[in-house]
């Protein structure tokens, strides 16, 4: 299952990629995740793992690794999300002040409840959907960096 979802913040490129590529901030805007935490030393980069927990649909721990890593241009991750095995990026294009960044995710099923997780397509996009918009509301919110 392929899947978009593009969100217009309020801010400049710079400080939504810092703040998107922080991914122990991930609890702050995504309301299924609870905890996230780097596996390893040394600056954040391709091939940078992390692993956290996950509350919904069901308690997990997942894993992901850092595949691409464009300073605020572009942000991609591999690993485990829930029932899937997955592929996110998030594309960042400065429009005047503003940043539209737009999120492809590319989910394949796995397990027992994949089956399940497929049929729920639609409910995994929006609530993909939902999270980008706790992350604009949440960047926007704060005062921009100086």
């Amino acid at each position: 299952m392929r899947f978009s979802n593009t969100v217009t913040i309020n801010r400049q490129p710079v400080e939504v990629f810092a703040f998107l590529s922080h991914f122990e901030n991930l609890p702050l805007w995504n309301y299924a995740i609870d905890h996230t935490q780097r596996s390893g030393p040394g600056p954040v980069g391709v091939g940078s793992r992390y692993v956290q927990s996950r509350s919904i649909p069901r308690p997990a721990v997942e894993t992901f690794e850092v595949t691409e890593f464009e300073p605020n241009h572009r942000l991609a991750i591999h690993g485990t999300l829930g029932p899937f095995r997955a592929d996110s990026s998030y594309q960042l294009d400065a429009v005047g002040d503003v940043t539209v960044l737009t999120n492809i995710m590319d989910l394949e099923p796995s397990g027992v409840l994949g089956v399940l997780a497929s049929l729920a397509g639609r409910n995994v996009q929006t609530a993909v959907a939902a999270n980008l918009g706790a992350l604009k509301s949440l960047l926007e919110a704060t005062p921009p960096a100086t």
